[in-house]
C-alpha cells in the first residue's frame, strides 16, 4: 500500500508541476493581453486605413472574451489546485484519484483549446498590425 501511495503521490505532483506550468503560462497571456490592448489603442495605425476602425474593435471585443476566458479558467485552476492538496490528504487515495484524474485530463484540453485560441487571436493581431506598419513604412520610404 505504501508503494502504491507512492507512485500516486508522485503522479499527483506532476499533475501539480503541469497546474503550476498552467497559472505561468497564464500570467504570461495576461502580459500579452496588456501589451495588445496597448497595441490596438495606440496611434500606429494610420486613419485612412480601410476599415481600420472596425477591425480594431473586433480584436477588441476578441480581446475582451478572452479575458473573460481566461479568469473563468483562473477560477478552475485554482480550485483543481486546491482539490489536489485536499486529494494529498486523503486517506482513500484509490477511490478518489480516478474522478481527478478525468476532471485534470478535461481541464488540460480545456486549457489547452483556450491556450491555441489565443495564439491564433494574437497571430492574426501582428499580421493585420504588421502588414499596416509595413504599408506604412513603405510609403515613408517614398518620401525620403
Amino acid at each position: 500500500m505504501k508503494q502504491e501511495n507512492l507512485k500516486l503521490s508522485k503522479t499527483l505532483k506532476d499533475l501539480h508541476i503541469e497546474t503550476l506550468n498552467w497559472k505561468s503560462i497564464q500570467h504570461f497571456i495576461e502580459d500579452e493581453i496588456q501589451f495588445s490592448k496597448q497595441l490596438l489603442n495606440s496611434y500606429v495605425f494610420e486613419p485612412d486605413t480601410p476599415n481600420l476602425f472596425e477591425r480594431l474593435q473586433v480584436f477588441k471585443d476578441e480581446f475582451a472574451d478572452v479575458r473573460k476566458k481566461i479568469d473563468m479558467l483562473k477560477e478552475s485552476i485554482q480550485k483543481h489546485e486546491n482539490n489536489m492538496g485536499g486529494m494529498l490528504e486523503c486517506d482513500d487515495l484509490i477511490s478518489s484519484d480516478h474522478v481527478y484524474y478525468q476532471e485534470h485530463e478535461k481541464l488540460e484540453q480545456r486549457f489547452n483549446s483556450f491556450h491555441k485560441d489565443f495564439r491564433d487571436l494574437k497571430s492574426r493581431v501582428f499580421l493585420y498590425a504588421s502588414d499596416i506598419l509595413k504599408r506604412n513604412k513603405k510609403d515613408n520610404d517614398l518620401n525620403f
